[in-house]
Parts: C-alpha cells; sequence; structure tokens
C-alpha cells in the first residue's frame, strides 16, 4: 500500500531540542515506512546528521517548508517549537494529497479542516 508513495516527516530526534536519535519511536517509523516501500523526505532542526547513518536512502531536506514538495502525506513525528510554525498553506499547495498525521497534536483539528487537510490527529 505504500510502495511508491512519497512521505514527509517532520522530526527525527527522540524528542524536541536535542540530537539523540537513539530509541526514537521517529525514526522507527521512518525505517517501518521504508520497509513498506515508501520515499521519504525528512527534517529535523537538530537530528539529520546522526539519522543519516539510519535512514539510508532518504531525502534528508534543510528547510521544513520544503518537505511537502510532492509528497503523498506529512507526518509530524517529534514535537519541535517550530514546526508549529510550518507553512501550512504552502505544504497544502505541495502535497499532492492535503493529508497530515500529526502524532504531537500540535495543531487544531477545525482550523486544519478550514484549511482543506485530512487531518489525522493522533492520541487526541
Amino acid at each position: 500500500m505504500l510502495k511508491d508513495k512519497k512521505i514527509g516527516v517532520l522530526g527525527l530526534a527522540f524528542k524536541q531540542n536535542t540530537d539523540d536519535v537513539r530509541q526514537s519511536p521517529a525514526i522507527e517509523l521512518c525505517q517501518r515506512l521504508l520497509k513498506e516501500g515508501a520515499q521519504l523526505r525528512v527534517h529535523d532542526p537538530k537530528a539529520m546528521e546522526k539519522a543519516g547513518a539510519m535512514l539510508p536512502g532518504v531525502t534528508f531536506v534543510a528547510d521544513m517548508n520544503d518537505v511537502a514538495d510532492g509528497c503523498d502525506a506529512l507526518v509530524i513525528a517529534t514535537e519541535w517549537e517550530e514546526f508549529k510554525k510550518l507553512d501550512l498553506e504552502r505544504a497544502r499547495k505541495l502535497l499532492t494529497h492535503p493529508i497530515l498525521f500529526d502524532g504531537r497534536n500540535l495543531f487544531d483539528p477545525q482550523e486544519m479542516e478550514r484549511l482543506g487537510f485530512i487531518y489525522k490527529s493522533i492520541g487526541r
């Protein structure tokens, strides 16, 4: 089902404000997506260098606002304060499908729906 799908992932670190990727749920998620055949575009403010060896074949993107480019869905995997400032209008336009899985409940569901997203807030 994920074969040849392009997924954008925001956050790789175990938690915000660190470059620590040991036992990171975000890394585990990325590895699982790769195993299912997905192509990934990822961004993390601090952990991309350390995550590189753990995620071969992944596209690392310098600007969080460019991650969604050409992706079928966007996933927020680590709660970084700056992700709350994501340019949502731009992300929606860059995505091939306006699907956002928010694993950290950073956004308001009503606002996301108003912006035209299929918004899945996990654990809310």
